[in-house]
């Protein structure tokens, strides 16, 4: 068995790294004068205990629970009922000293009461409520942060494990900007509001309690006028505070999400962004969504604006009836005046309190349209599942069967139709034809990143959605047509779905693959570190490594879309023979856009508007003078160009 395709010479290593080298342009290692320093910052770091994180398509019973803002702090009962019972010991402790300050007039400063023992001794308590409460309130700190940061854990690892668990289908619809704001934005204002936020929502509230507790033992009459002026119209100002917030917030995210989205998506185009000269034209876009997001900021700016001064005026005037009606008490011995300054003291930290409780309000408010965006991404569900009665596959040969294949990325619109196809174990076959005809959807359905709508899509027999798909992926390999490389070293990128093989594994992945010479012209060899996604390679070396990557893996059944189109035809030689021993015995499916890759595959399957319209040999389908003939004479005629 033969394999045709491009190339990528020798010589091509020189081409980005040697280049690079010359240029001064190093790789993404940590460079020689900071290494020290980076040593000695290594060395103070804590040991951590291995994980014991176990990953599992199917999620588990608590992967499963809705998300709320209660079961996130469930999760720590001990650390979080602590928590609590500091957050009641500060709310009483620093709201005893008006009451001291109102026994120190009555009992020590007041005719016939002179007394300096007594506000002596009122003095002293109410230093020793400060110091208590001081303590206290440093330890719920202290307890808040640490619940803050265990939940914060255990929640991105949850956003990131089901991140795993979703499939093409998620990230094909979704940008990539909107789900790393899930994963950024949104998780850190749940921290803020767990760290700080929420302790003090809890305090603040159970101040303005104990505070009324107390003005009613004071004086009920004082008291129910202070209910009767202030409560029902702060009651309704944040009615409406709170229905207006949260829609206010709920656009502040979206608006978030947009501006991270059209960055990612800037960077990650920023060569072709320069190529075609559109700075002007993203820097005015990126203005117009960044504008979106200065709206809705306005918006609940405006929201906040209203709600903060209106309820501050609702306590100043209420503050003006008390003190004509706390007075007249006074003046008619109805009430000490050591009440009424104790109830005024009182009445100025219930105030404030509704102050502090805006700002929390507005973090909480901030939170909970994070917690419902999370929600919405944790009850996404996976198009691909493992069914409840999946099992392992077992060590497969490599025979597939289609059929009767139907599918669809949009279920009212096929893409392929009563697709029918055996393929025998270790044998290539090439899939040709137009763009769109179908091609890449087919391996994406053999390889199971999808699930057929109609029809059955089988390894030796075995359904592959009655197996699990990491036994499925275990015995598959793909290559890319655009290879993606992972921060690392060129090692671990090798490695990375064996990472446990050995040296002498990888450097015969090495040399089959013919990456000796690239290997040999990196500065550290294979434990080079590149840069992120390996843009200090060129296409073809970043090519060569998905190759041997892939190689590495050993897989029953190989994937192959165009692997070997950004090679030059030094390196084809090298590269044929490697595959060749590759495939030997094993099962391969190339998406070949270059005929002289499917001109050596055992099969070739023609593929156009989602149906199989030719099959076989190349000089069969050539002989048959139809769809693949033309395609072939084409090619043949314009120089060996793409097909």
């Amino acid at each position: 068995m033969g394999w045709g395709g491009g190339g990528f010479g020798g010589a091509m290593p020189m081409a980005s790294s040697q280049s690079n080298a010359a240029n001064g342009l190093p790789f993404a290692g940590i460079p020689s004068e900071l290494q020290e320093g980076v040593d000695k910052i290594v060395a103070a770091e804590p040991e951590r205990t291995p994980s014991d994180l176990s990953f599992t398509m199917t999620p588990n019973n608590d992967e499963r629970r809705r998300l709320t803002l209660g079961r996130l702090l469930l999760e720590h009962p001990g650390l979080m009922s602590w928590s609590a019972f500091l957050v009641v010991a500060v709310a009483v402790a620093t709201q005893l000293g008006p009451a001291l300050v109102a026994l120190a007039i009555n009992k020590g400063m007041s005719p016939g009461h002179l007394s300096f023992p007594v506000v002596a001794a009122a003095s002293g308590a109410y230093l020793v409520t400060v110091v208590v409460g001081s303590l206290a309130q440093r330890s719920q700190v202290r307890a808040s942060g640490r619940l803050a940061s265990k939940v914060m854990h255990h929640l991105r690892i949850r956003v990131f494990t089901h991140l795993q668990r979703l499939g093409l289908d998620f990230y094909t619809d979704e940008k990539a900007g909107v789900v790393m704001t899930r994963m950024t934005s949104d998780v850190d204002n749940l921290q803020q509001l767990l760290q700080d936020g929420l302790s003090q929502f809890a305090l603040q509230g159970l101040t303005m309690v104990v505070i009324t507790v107390i003005l009613f033992w004071m004086s009920p009459t004082l008291a129910l006028l202070t209910v009767a002026i202030v409560v029902p119209p702060l009651f309704i100002l944040s009615l409406w505070f709170h229905r207006a917030s949260e829609r206010g917030y709920e656009a502040v995210r979206d608006g978030i999400a947009g501006v991270l989205s059209d960055l990612s998506e800037s960077l990650h185009g920023v060569r072709v962004v320069a190529a075609h000269n559109r700075q002007v034209h993203n820097t005015l876009h990126h203005r117009n969504v960044v504008g979106e997001y200065r709206d809705a900021n306005v918006l609940t700016g405006r929201i906040n604006a209203i709600y903060g001064p209106g309820s501050q005026a609702i306590g100043v005037i209420g503050q003006a009836v008390l003190l004509g009606v706390g007075g007249d008490m006074v003046l008619n011995h109805h009430l000490s005046l050591g009440a009424l300054v104790a109830f005024f003291l009182y009445l100025g930290r219930f105030f404030q309190p509704i102050q502090l409780l805006v700002q929390q309000y507005n973090a909480l408010q901030q939170s909970q349209s994070s917690i419902i965006k999370l929600r919405g991404l944790l009850e996404t569900e996976p198009m691909v599942t493992d069914a409840p009665d999946a099992i392992d596959l077992p060590a497969v040969e490599g025979a597939i069967t289609l059929h009767e294949v139907t599918f669809g990325y949009d279920a009212t619109r096929p893409v392929l139709h009563d697709i029918s196809l055996d393929i025998a174990a270790g044998e290539t076959i090439a899939l040709v034809g137009p763009t769109g005809g179908g091609k890449s959807t087919l391996a994406k359905l053999i390889t199971r990143f999808y699930d057929p709508l109609a029809g059955e899509v089988a390894i030796d027999g075995h359904d592959l959605r009655s197996v699990h798909l990491d036994s499925l992926r275990r015995q598959l390999g793909v290559v890319p047509q655009e290879p993606f490389l992972f921060a690392g070293t060129i090692r671990q990128n090798l490695a990375y779905a064996r990472p446990d093989a050995s040296d002498a594994e990888i450097d015969d992945a090495v040399d089959r693959v013919g990456l000796s010479e690239l290997i040999e012209s990196l500065p550290q060899g294979l434990d080079t570190v590149v840069h992120e996604r390996g843009q200090t390679l060129s296409a073809g070396e970043r090519q060569l490594l998905a190759l041997g990557r892939a190689f590495l893996a050993h897989p029953r059944v190989l994937v192959l879309d165009e692997a070997t189109s950004s090679l030059d035809l030094r390196s084809e030689t090298a590269v044929e023979r490697a595959l060749d021993a590759l495939l030997e015995q094993r099962t391969a499916i190339l998406i070949a856009h270059r005929l002289s890759t499917a001109e050596r595959a055992d099969r070739i399957v023609v593929i156009d508007g989602g149906r199989i319209i030719e099959i076989g040999t190349h000089d069969d389908l050539v002989a048959a003078e139809g769809r693949y003939a033309d395609m072939f004479a084409t090619w043949e005629n314009a120089g060996s160009t793409p097909a």
